[in-house]
C-alpha cells in the first residue's frame, strides 16, 4: 500500500485554508473514490485526472484509488484541486519520490489532453499558501505572471502534465502543447484618468459636488432629465481617485481574482468601476452562488466606484440589499455548509431622472406621466436607502447664456485631481491612528467627541425639528462639512461650511455660489 499527499487551498470568500490531498493506492476492486465534501466541477476530477494520465502515455493506477481532501468537513469547490489530484497520485504509483512533493502547494485545472488551464483565485489561494510558510507552487503556466505577485513563494508555470512529470524527474522539460485552451477573462482595464473632466459642459455645481464626493469618499446622488451629464461625471469620478495603496492593491486584485479575471498587467493600482445594468439580480449585486459564493459588483467595486446608472430602474430587492454593506463595508453570504465573507467599502454614485419621461421640472420640456406615476417612480429609491446617500445634486439643462462662461471656465481631471489628494492628505494626518483614511468612515460618536463644532447644534438642531434631516443625517452633514473645509485649506468647518454641507445633503440648488475649493 502507498501513501502520498499534495497541497491546495480552499477559499471561503477571501479566507483560504490549507487542504491536504491525500492519495492511497491499496487493495481491492479497480476503482476511484474522492471523498472530502467536493462538489461537481472537483469531483469529475477523477475522471479529467485519468484522461490526463493516459494522454501522457502514463496509465491509471489498476487499484483502489482513495482520494481524501483533508479537513473533510470544509466544504471544497472548483477545479484547482486537479493539479494537487494528479501530483499525489502520479507520486504514490512511484512515477516520482513523494518527498518532491513537500513544501509545495498545486492550483490548476487539467484538460483531458494534458493541459493545465487558468483557475480562479489564484492570487489570494497562494497569499495564504505564503502566510503558512510553503516555499512553492505551481500554478497554469498563463497564471505566471499573476503568481508572481506573491512574495516569498518560487513559482513554477507549467502548460501541460508533461512539464509537471518532467520537472519533478528533473529532466529535460517539453515544449508547451499546440493550442491556447480555455482561459478566463481578461479585466478590462480602462484608465479613467483619460475620461477628463474638461468634456463636461457647464454644470459646474454637479462637478463641485463630485469634487466634494470624491475627496471625502461620500456617496452621491445625481437628478435630472436624460442627457444633462449624470453619467459623464459619474464615469470620471475614478480619474479624481487616488491610486491604491499596496495593502488596498492586493486586496482588490485577490477578489478580481476570485471573481475569474486574470491579471496578467500585474496589480490593480486604480479604484475599480463597476456599472452593473440595471437588470442585475440580487446575486450578481451582492455575490452567490452554490455552496461556495462569489464575489459580486460591490465587492468587485471595493476601493472603488459603484455606479448605478438609472436607479430606480433597479429592482426593489437589489437596492435593498445595498443598506448593510453601505454602513458596514462588507458583505456576509451565508450557506448551509459555510459563511463568506467579501469586503465591499465602495463609493455608490446613483443617476435617476424625476420621472419615467424624464422631464417633470424641467423648464421647456412636456411632461406626459400622471402625478401619480411620477411619485411612484419617486419611491423606488425608498427612505432608508435615500438616508445612505451623503449628497443629493440635483441637474438641470445649461442654458446658453451661462454655457459659453461655463466652458471658460472648465477644469481638467489632473487639476481637480490635485486638490482631492490635497483634501484627502489633510484627512489622513488628522485621522492618524484611527484606522480610517477618509471622512465618510468616521463614526459618528468619534465626531461629536473629538471633533466638535459648537456652532453647528442650532443648525442641526432646526434641520432635525422641521425633519429634513435625520439623527443619520447630522453626521453626515458634519462628514461633508470636515470634507469641504479639507478642500478650502481650513482647520475646521465654520457656519458656511456647514450651511453648504446641509444644502448639499438635502440637494438645494446653489451649493456652489460663493465658495471656492482649493
Amino acid at each position: 500500500m502507498t501513501l502520498a499527499v499534495a497541497h491546495s487551498v480552499a477559499l471561503v470568500g477571501l479566507e483560504g485554508r490549507i487542504v491536504e490531498i491525500e492519495v492511497h493506492l491499496g487493495a481491492g476492486v479497480p476503482r476511484t473514490v474522492l471523498v472530502g465534501l467536493p462538489d461537481t466541477a472537483l469531483y469529475e476530477s477523477r475522471d479529467r485526472c485519468r484522461a490526463a494520465i493516459g494522454s501522457c502515455g502514463l496509465t491509471w493506477p489498476s487499484k483502489l484509488v482513495t482520494i481524501n481532501l483533508s479537513p473533510a468537513s470544509l466544504p471544497k469547490a472548483g477545479s484547482h484541486y486537479d493539479l494537487g489530484i494528479v501530483a499525489a497520485t502520479l507520486a504514490a504509483d512511484e512515477i516520482f519520490p513523494t518527498q518532491e512533493l513537500r513544501d509545495t502547494v498545486f492550483m490548476g485545472e487539467l484538460g483531458l489532453d494534458g493541459r493545465i488551464h487558468p483557475v480562479r483565485g489564484l492570487l489570494p489561494a497562494l497569499l495564504t499558501a505564503s502566510q503558512e510558510r510553503y516555499r512553492r507552487a505551481i500554478v497554469p503556466k498563463a497564471q505566471a505572471g499573476e503568481a508572481s505577485l506573491v512574495e516569498d513563494l518560487e513559482i513554477f508555470g507549467i502548460a501541460s502534465l508533461a512539464q509537471l512529470i518532467a520537472f519533478f524527474k528533473d529532466e529535460p522539460i517539453p515544449d508547451d502543447p499546440p493550442g491556447d485552451g480555455p482561459d478566463h477573462d481578461r479585466r478590462p482595464v480602462v484608465d479613467r484618468r483619460k475620461l477628463d473632466l474638461s468634456e463636461v459642459a457647464g454644470q459646474l455645481e454637479a462637478k463641485w459636488a463630485l469634487e466634494v464626493a470624491a475627496a471625502g469618499r461620500h456617496h452621491l446622488l445625481f437628478t435630472g432629465p436624460p442627457g444633462v451629464g449624470k453619467t459623464m461625471l459619474a464615469e470620471r469620478l475614478p480619474g479624481l481617485l487616488p491610486d491604491l495603496s499596496l495593502a488596498e492593491a492586493l486586496e482588490v486584485s485577490a477578489i478580481h481574482s476570485l471573481a475569474g479575471f486574470t491579471l496578467e498587467d500585474g496589480l490593480i493600482t486604480r479604484p475599480p468601476y463597476s456599472a452593473p445594468h440595471h437588470s442585475a439580480s440580487v446575486p450578481s449585486m451582492v455575490g452567490g452562488g452554490s455552496r461556495v459564493a462569489r464575489p459580486g459588483a460591490i465587492s468587485r467595486a471595493h476601493r472603488g466606484v459603484l455606479f448605478l446608472d438609472e436607479a430606480p430602474e433597479f429592482g426593489s430587492r437589489v437596492l435593498e440589499s445595498l443598506r448593510t454593506p453601505l454602513e458596514s463595508g462588507q458583505v456576509t453570504i451565508g450557506r448551509s455548509e459555510s459563511e463568506a465573507r467579501y469586503p465591499a467599502r465602495f463609493q455608490l454614485v446613483l443617476a435617476a431622472n424625476p420621472c419615467p419621461c424624464g422631464n417633470a421640472g424641467t423648464v421647456g420640456a412636456l411632461c406626459e406621466c400622471t402625478p401619480m406615476a411620477v411619485r411612484r417612480y419617486g419611491e423606488k429609491l425608498s427612505g432608508p436607502i435615500r438616508d445612505r446617500i451623503d449628497l443629493v445634486q440635483p441637474m438641470l439643462p445649461m442654458r446658453k447664456s451661462y454655457l459659453a462662461d461655463a466652458l471658460a471656465r472648465a477644469e481638467p481631471t489632473a487639476v481637480v485631481a490635485a486638490r482631492v489628494a490635497e483634501a484627502q492628505a489633510r484627512q489622513r494626518y488628522r485621522l492618524a491612528g484611527t484606522g480610517w483614511q477618509s471622512n465618510s468612515e468616521v463614526s459618528g460618536s468619534y465626531l461629536r467627541r473629538r471633533l466638535p463644532l459648537p456652532d453647528s447644534v442650532e443648525m442641526l438642531d432646526r434641520a432635525v425639528a422641521s425633519g429634513s434631516v435625520s439623527p443619520r443625517g447630522v453626521d453626515k452633514t458634519l462628514r461633508i462639512a470636515w470634507t469641504i473645509a479639507d478642500l478650502s485649506g481650513l482647520p475646521r468647518p465654520g457656519q458656511d461650511e456647514l450651511s453648504i454641507a446641509l444644502a448639499m445633503r438635502q440637494g438645494e440648488q446653489g451649493t456652489r455660489i460663493g465658495v471656492k475649493a482649493g
